[in-house]
């Protein structure tokens, strides 16, 4: 059985060649060297060009660029379970608004989300029994995502420090691809 390196990154080099096991971090250093060779990006300001912060979930199955026409630049993204406006996330937004200047957030969840999967009381009982210590932070687990959404667009209009809270949220369905806008309530 022959494993590649960099899935995607075309290198064909293979770890039975080299007789040696890589990681995926490994694989993943690879690639990123092969990606250097060819690095076009030196120059783009740190402040993004569309003025916008996404927060999405951290799901693999989001692929945000080609999802909203983004290009490297363009958008701040911001990724956690769930997609989901922590304080750690208005921090950010923060930052991004009043440093880097952003205007808007757009929120994508999803469907079939891990995190309307188990519930915080349940998940945070399991850690404390398994390590001997409970965690300070919430999981933040919800059963919809709709509804995570809303209350995560009025986290963002009940931030003092933020200089716009122009927000819209969505739900972006993982089997058919559309990309659904939630209401506020």
């Amino acid at each position: 059985m022959r494993r590649y390196l960099g899935r995607s990154s075309g290198l064909g080099v293979s770890a039975s060649d080299k007789n040696v096991h890589m990681s995926t971090t490994d694989e993943m250093v690879s690639a990123a060297a092969e990606y250097a060779k060819e690095f076009g990006s030196a120059g783009l300001a740190a402040a993004p060009s569309r003025k916008v912060t996404v927060v999405a979930c951290m799901d693999a199955r989001l692929d945000l660029f080609p999802m909203l026409g983004l290009q490297l630049g363009d958008a701040h993204l911001l990724r956690n379970a769930g997609g989901t406006v922590t304080d750690d996330t208005l921090r950010s937004l923060v930052i991004s608004q009043r440093l880097l200047g952003t205007r808007e957030t757009i929120l994508i969840h999803h469907t079939s989300c891990g995190m309307a999967t188990f519930r915080d009381e349940e998940f945070l009982d399991t850690l404390e029994q398994e390590t001997g210590a409970r965690p300070g932070w919430s999981p933040a687990a919800f059963e919809d995502p709709a509804t995570d959404v809303r209350e995560s667009l009025r986290r963002i209009a009940d931030c003092p420090w933020l200089v716009s809270t122009a927000a819209r949220g969505f739900v972006f369905d993982v089997t058919t691809g559309v990309l659904e806008e939630v209401r506020s309530a």
